[in-house]
């Protein structure tokens, strides 16, 4: 596999699997690595949205194939690890993009929205990291979607937050593990305006004025504004960042809490 100059950002000629890529986040990423030149596999537990993001990644010109995956079953996970071998020849980059979002305080949380959070947000990364580092292109770059929730105090979400808080770590932990054939980071998103937020984001309504007024950017982020951080972490010109969590959410203030 080619490979660029250390100082390019570009993921031109990369192979890349994208679980979680077909919405939101995962799918802005997706479509981002096609555009720069990379082959992609965009994958989810969907099959009718898997569809239809591989037919915009073939459209862009990218080798791709529609599969699908479920990240709390293993061997859903190999499958996909097994036809993205076969079809990419190799994987450079995972994107780790799933994500479930229970809401309910601790005190009425149920053990199986618990769980769901835990195992799709947390779990669901350690089982990808753990089949797909075994096997990566060396070189190669495993980028974890975290979230700002890891570090801060959010009602409603304490599942979601122990989760990322655990994907922060995890990160960390499998930098050290995989170095240095492979680099492991993290994105640790903001407030974004994709599917799972609904209309909550929409300029005038109360949440996003609250959000604007804690945000010095004024607004909330596009998920193309995340996946140019992803491009930045799978190209070449990351080759020494790793164990990193980037944080992109516009400097926003929750010190009010």
């Amino acid at each position: 596999m080619a490979h660029q100059s250390e100082c390019t950002v570009s993921v031109a000629d990369k192979s890349a699997v994208v679980i979680g890529g077909s919405t939101g986040i995962g799918r802005a990423i997706a479509r981002s690595f096609a555009e720069e030149g990379a082959d992609v596999i965009a994958t989810s537990r969907s099959e009718e949205n898997v569809e239809d993001a591989t037919e915009e990644l073939r459209s862009l010109g990218a080798t791709t194939t529609a599969v699908t995956c479920d990240v709390r079953d293993d061997d859903s996970i190999e499958n996909l690890w097994e036809v993205a071998e076969e079809t990419l020849g190799g994987v450079d980059v995972l994107v780790n993009s799933a994500g479930s979002v229970a809401r309910a305080p601790v005190t009425e949380m149920t053990d199986e929205q618990w769980a769901q959070d835990i195992d799709v947000c947390l779990t669901g990364v350690f089982r990808a990291c753990r089949a797909f580092g075994q096997g990566m292109n060396e070189g190669g770059s495993i980028v974890n979607i975290s979230s700002m929730s890891a570090g801060q105090a959010r009602e409603n979400r304490g599942a979601y937050c122990a989760a990322k808080s655990g994907v922060n770590g995890l990160t960390r932990a499998a930098a050290a593990d995989l170095a240095p054939e492979i680099r492991v980071n993290a994105i640790a998103p903001g407030f974004v305006k994709t599917e799972m937020a609904g209309g909550a984001f929409d300029e005038g309504t109360e949440t996003r004025e609250a959000i604007d007024e804690r945000t010095p950017m004024e607004r909330v982020a596009t998920p193309d504004e995340i996946a140019g951080a992803a491009v930045y972490l799978a190209s070449d010109a990351a080759s020494f960042t790793t164990g990193e969590i980037i944080t992109i959410d516009g400097a926003y203030d929750d010190s009010a809490f």
